[in-house]
């Protein structure tokens, strides 16, 4: 996996994105929530299937929301390498901002990565469950 995040891995399906909310679980690291969803190889071309989300409520101008979706992607764009090159399956994401300041870009980056390893943790433990039952 490369250091990019390019136009097959953004999650932009709207049937993908509405089953990742309707059956999805969720890891949370604030001021980032993850929703994820195991995708089949029908459903997508890549392994991991990325989006990112900033509330409007919060962040009422445009500008604050998009500086805010341009740290996230750069801080998944750097980290995913370290997190995702081991992966067996495929899975989708939707990352959440729900903080209520604006952060900089040290502190994405802190947050990305813990809720990276929060996610990894779930996995293993499912994974790990699946085996034992």
């Amino acid at each position: 996996m490369d250091r990019t995040y390019n136009k097959h891995e953004k999650l932009k399906s709207k049937k993908l994105i509405d089953k990742l909310f309707t059956e999805g679980q969720s890891v949370s690291a604030y001021p980032f929530r993850m929703v994820y969803i195991e995708t089949t190889p029908e459903d997508v071309d890549t392994p991991i299937k990325t989006g990112v989300s900033v509330s409007k409520k919060h962040f009422k101008k445009a500008v604050d929301r998009m500086r805010i979706k341009r740290l996230m992607r750069e801080a998944y764009r750097l980290n995913k390498t370290t997190y995702f090159n081991n992966m067996t399956t495929s899975y989708a994401f939707m990352i959440l901002y729900i903080g209520s300041s604006k952060p900089t870009y040290i502190q994405v980056e802190q947050s990305m990565n813990k809720l990276f390893k929060k996610f990894t943790n779930a996995i293993s433990k499912e994974t790990n469950h699946e085996k034992i039952t």
